[in-house]
């Protein structure tokens, strides 16, 4: 079923429906509705604007191409599976939840608790603001994205990250199985608690991070402003540059061009990590 030009004002407006493809319409009024799109499957958006709560629950199978979410359109995308989202914005908070099978491609996100407990997300050229963002999710493939939040990725497993600028506070904590390549990572505490976190070519800034991990990795990266560093983590690190200071690393090596300071001292944990600078 063909729709164009329509105004859906009313609750559960399209509820259940299957086949439909929609153009040019509006989720917006007076009576304010809400999940007007629950439960459909086989749906494709093109040109919408959405403006009502809780619209694309529990659908299946769905194309949303120039959409626009506002922050009125609060927790639009739940329990909701292959989803393809292209040159829209979402604007409203907790925009993605529990879905899965999610591809997202230059758009805009603004959405405080974003991503949460969902699977199988591939997000490229997009821009991405929010305070806890992808938390408990798996299985998410990242490309090309300019991210601003904090406490971001905490508990997610299975993570691949290129070519991005991250600025965010706390992120990756109790985080397992990441790969992040050829991006900029700046902000406080980060990847504390993770597991088989692989950094290369990175850019990492900001105070204490990478303090009891598991099976870290970073190679051929950058670090400024990283103080007190590494704490009680098993850690193989080949750094270019320098160094403020390390501290108390368990085990593993660490090597870089110039550090600043080593703090060995009051460690509950043997510290037998080799600590170095190279060509010294």
């Amino acid at each position: 079923m063909k729709i164009t030009d329509k105004i859906f004002p009313q609750e559960r407006a399209l509820y259940g429906q299957k086949g439909l493809t929609l153009y040019n319409c509006k989720f917006q009024g007076e009576e304010d509705g809400e999940s007007a799109l629950k439960e459909c499957e086989n749906v494709e958006m093109h040109d919408c604007y959405m403006d009502l709560r809780y619209p694309l629950w529990h659908v299946k199978k769905a194309t949303l191409e120039n959409i626009t979410m506002t922050p009125n359109c609060r927790a639009a995308l739940w329990y909701s599976n292959f989803i393809n989202i292209n040159d829209s914005k979402l604007h409203g908070i907790k925009a993605l939840r529990e879905c899965n099978y999610i591809n997202i491609n230059d758009t805009d996100i603004n959405s405080m608790e974003f991503g949460w407990k969902s699977s199988n997300i591939e997000i490229i050229n997009s821009n991405i603001t929010g305070e806890y963002a992808f938390f408990e999710s798996s299985n998410i493939k990242i490309d090309n994205i300019n991210f601003n939040g904090k406490y971001s990725f905490q508990y997610v497993k299975n993570l691949n990250i290129n070519n991005s600028v991250l600025k965010t506070k706390d992120a990756f904590w109790h985080a397992e199985n990441v790969l992040v390549q050829d991006s900029v990572l700046e902000g406080e505490y980060l990847a504390w608690y993770s597991k088989k976190v692989t950094l290369i070519n990175c850019h990492i800034k900001g105070t204490q991070p990478f303090c009891y991990c598991e099976k870290l990795q970073l190679i051929d990266c950058t670090m400024e402003d990283t103080d007190f560093s590494f704490e009680c983590s098993d850690v193989q690190a080949s750094i270019e540059g320098e160094i403020l200071s390390v501290k108390n690393p368990r085990k593993g090596h660490i090597v870089a061009d110039k550090i600043k300071e080593i703090i060995i001292e009051n460690s509950v944990y043997p510290v037998k990590a080799k600590i170095e600078e190279r060509n010294k």
